[in-house]
């Protein structure tokens, strides 16, 4: 049995990229009949009903509660600094839209994972040598170390998982718990996504 939506968890969905490999906004590309964004949105609202999408209003706002950056132009790193800074939860979940193959599993795995290792800042799959930061769980006090690193011209997101705070969920423990390096795949041009859509 499912359970239900928990309000102690916030969803944030990154679809503020510029989609330049894609040639077109990747959250309003339609994959298996529901645009990105619609399926990252409702996969989320079955885990909380904090959803928030971060990116611009202007294109976003008649789709959910939307959050946009408020150091704008520093990539991912600067959306997850402005879902924190606007979370009401400790627990914070980011997704980037661009992931359709991402589970409710998956995403309740590392809500346990961070209720387990209240020590944890963040809580990031980690499949072979890849950090999957852009699927992944974040406190709110991520927030500061992402504030020092943007003003400071630091963008990358890995270089703030520091080993005394950072629960890495390594391949071996995702696989002994039943998830693939499919769940991390995401869509980055309409290449992949029309090899896809063969496949299925």
């Amino acid at each position: 049995m499912e359970k239900p939506p928990a309000d102690d968890v916030t969803i944030s969905i990154l679809a503020g990229g510029k989609s330049t490999r894609m040639g077109q906004d990747k959250a309003f590309v339609e994959f298996q009949g529901r645009t990105l964004l619609a399926r990252s949105l409702d996969l989320a609202r079955t885990l909380s009903p904090n959803v928030y999408i971060i990116g611009r209003k202007d294109k976003f706002a008649p789709f959910a509660s939307v959050v946009e950056d408020e150091l704008p132009d520093h990539g991912p790193l600067g959306g997850i600094h402005a879902a924190l800074r606007a979370s009401p939860t400790d627990l914070n979940l980011i997704l980037a839209v661009d992931m359709p193959f991402v589970t409710r599993a998956l995403l309740q795995h590392l809500v346990a994972q961070a209720q387990a290792a209240p020590e944890a800042v963040a809580v990031v799959p980690r499949w072979d040598e890849g950090w999957q930061p852009l699927c992944a769980l974040y406190r709110r006090k991520f927030a500061d170390a992402a504030d020092a690193a943007l003003r400071a011209e630091r963008n990358r997101i890995d270089l703030l998982f520091d080993a005394a705070s950072t629960r890495v969920i390594a391949k071996d423990e995702l696989e002994r718990a039943g998830f693939s390096s499919d769940v991390f795949r995401n869509m980055n041009t309409l290449k992949e996504l029309q090899s896809q859509k063969r496949s299925d």
